[in-house]
């Protein structure tokens, strides 16, 4: 099932780009609805490709499971995308894309994820729905500080 969500942000599309790749913005964004706790010591300070294991919890507390978190950076005619191919336990297919565009002295930021998780997946997409409106929120935050 896919979720498609756009938000324009009051930054320049560059400014956006940087704090896409960076792990700490993850954290901020997801806060405080999902924590990604590493299960192999650290995130990297910048997303490089690779394979991320990871373990969430719903507000830091009640735990959701493990995760991957499968970070890719397609080659596209659009310059500033990432992908994380990720899966996990509940969650077989976690296909998340994010797409940064410059538009009208701002930036369109883009999150489309195509999620399957068998007879869940229409309780699984309406909590990824929530949960990427959440994110936005928070990169509104981040976009006017």
């Amino acid at each position: 099932m896919r979720i498609e969500l756009s938000c324009l942000l009051p930054r320049e599309s560059e400014w956006v780009w940087s704090r896409v790749k960076k792990s700490e913005t993850l954290h901020f964004v997801a806060a405080p609805l999902i924590k990604f706790v590493p299960k192999d010591g650290e995130f990297p300070a910048i997303w490089s490709p690779g394979k991320y294991d990871v373990s969430m919890q719903m507000f830091g507390l009640i735990p959701l499971g493990s995760q991957t978190i499968g970070i890719e950076y397609p080659a596209d005619s659009r310059s500033m995308i990432l992908r994380d191919n990720g899966n996990g336990l509940l969650a077989k297919q976690w296909d998340h894309w994010i797409f940064v565009e410059a538009e009208n002295g701002g930036t369109r930021y883009t999150d489309r994820i195509d999620v399957s998780a068998g007879p869940l997946t229409p309780f699984v997409a309406l909590f990824s729905r929530f949960f990427y409106a959440h994110r936005q929120r928070r990169w509104k935050l981040l976009a006017r500080r």
